[in-house]
């Protein structure tokens, strides 16, 4: 079994950063695409950043040149660099991944919230 762990939510004011990280655990071969999603209360989950294995990116234009994604292979962790945070950015924030072992297997995080205020 495979698990995902996001954390580094929390609250913070308009202007801020956090930055979230989601690990994964259990046994698999490896991670291949990860991506950050975000749903605020009432909307639908939308991809806020996505990472190939390889390192190429591609960004919600919503954040663009605010939010910075990346990756530790080695760990096994994908991070979100958020900054200039705005309070439309509150939301909880799910990771996902794609997961090989043998077969690609899609896996979601719980989630964590990220609140800001204005």
């Amino acid at each position: 079994q495979v698990q995902l762990v996001e954390s580094g939510g929390g609250l913070v004011q308009a202007g801020g950063s956090l930055r979230l990280s989601c690990t994964a655990s259990g046994i698999f071969f490896r991670l291949n695409s990860v991506g950050w999603y975000r749903q605020a209360p009432g909307d639908q989950r939308e991809l806020v950043a996505a990472i190939t294995r390889g390192g190429n990116t591609n960004y919600a234009d919503s954040v663009k040149g605010r939010f910075t994604i990346s990756r530790d292979n080695a760990k096994n962790t994908v991070y979100l660099q958020m900054n200039s945070l705005k309070s439309e950015d509150t939301a909880v924030y799910y990771c996902n991944a794609d997961v090989v072992w043998g077969a690609t297997t899609d896996y979601w995080g719980q989630g964590t919230q990220v609140t800001v205020s204005s």
